[in-house]
C-alpha cells in the first residue's frame, strides 16, 4: 500500500514499532523498484507514521486496536483507515472471527474515539497491489461514519490504476465486509486463483462494460 501511494505522488511514511525495521523495509522497496521514483517514501516508528494526515492501520488484525490505542491522542481528528480482517485457520480453511465490537474497524474506532475511522481495502489482492507495473483489478467497499472522511478514502483508492471504490455505508457494515475475506481466500485456495471483488453493474466501476 505504501509504495502504491508513493508511486502516485503521495508523501508516505512507513511506521513500525522498530524504526530501524521500517527503514530496512523502505530500502528493500526502493531497491525492488529502481525504475519508479519512490523518494517520497520515508520510514520511522509508529508515532512518525501517525503524524500523517491520513493513517493506514496495516497490522495483523489482533494488533490493530492495541497499536491505535497507544497513538489515540495523536490520531485525534485524523482519517484512520482500517484494512484488517479477523480470520483464523481451522484445518485447511480460514474462518472469520467476530471481534467484541462486531469488526476490527469497530475495535479500532473504540481504541481511538477521536479519529475518523474508515474501513477499506479488505479484499485487495496483496500481490497485485504490490506490483507497481500492473493495475489492481478490483473494487473496494468503503464504510465509515464520517462522510467527508469516507469520500476522501474513496478518492484516494480511485487513484490506483484499475481500482474502483464505493460507499458501502456506515462503519457497522465493516463486519460482513471483513468476513467476506475468508470466503475469497478459500476460493483462491480451492481454485488456485487470485480472486478479487468487482461490482457488476455499479456505475463508475472500472470493470463495468469491460467484459
Amino acid at each position: 500500500m505504501g509504495v502504491r501511494l508513493c508511486d502516485l505522488g503521495h508523501d508516505v511514511t512507513l511506521g513500525s514499532r522498530d524504526a530501524d525495521r521500517a527503514r530496512s523495509v523502505r530500502e528493500e522497496l526502493i531497491d525492488r523498484w529502481p525504475d519508479h521514483d519512490l523518494q517520497r517514501l520515508r520510514a520511522g516508528d509508529n508515532a512518525a507514521a501517525a503524524e500523517c494526515d491520513i493513517v493506514v492501520v496495516a497490522t495483523p488484525w489482533d494488533g490493530a486496536a492495541p497499536t491505535v490505542a497507544a497513538l489515540a491522542e495523536q490520531l485525534d481528528g485524523k482519517i484512520l483507515i482500517c484494512m484488517a480482517n479477523a480470520l483464523t485457520r481451522v484445518g485447511k480453511e480460514f474462518q472469520p472471527l467476530i471481534p467484541p465490537r462486531g469488526s476490527v474497524a469497530g475495535d479500532v474506532a473504540a481504541a481511538a474515539p477521536g479519529a475518523k475511522v474508515v474501513a477499506a481495502f479488505h479484499h485487495v489482492p496483496a500481490r497485485e497491489l504490490g506490483d507497481l507495473d500492473g493495475d489492481v483489478e478490483c473494487d473496494v467497499l468503503v464504510c465509515g461514519d464520517d462522510d467527508a472522511a469516507k469520500q476522501t478514502v474513496i478518492a484516494l483508492a480511485g487513484q490506483i490504476p484499475g481500482m474502483g471504490a464505493f460507499d458501502a455505508g456506515r462503519l457497522t457494515a465493516a463486519g460482513p465486509i471483513e468476513s467476506l475475506t475468508a470466503v475469497l481466500i478459500g476460493m483462491n485456495v480451492r481454485h488456485k486463483a487470485h480472486l478479487s471483488v468487482r461490482l457488476s453493474g455499479m456505475p463508475g466501476s472500472p470493470g463495468v462494460g469491460s467484459r
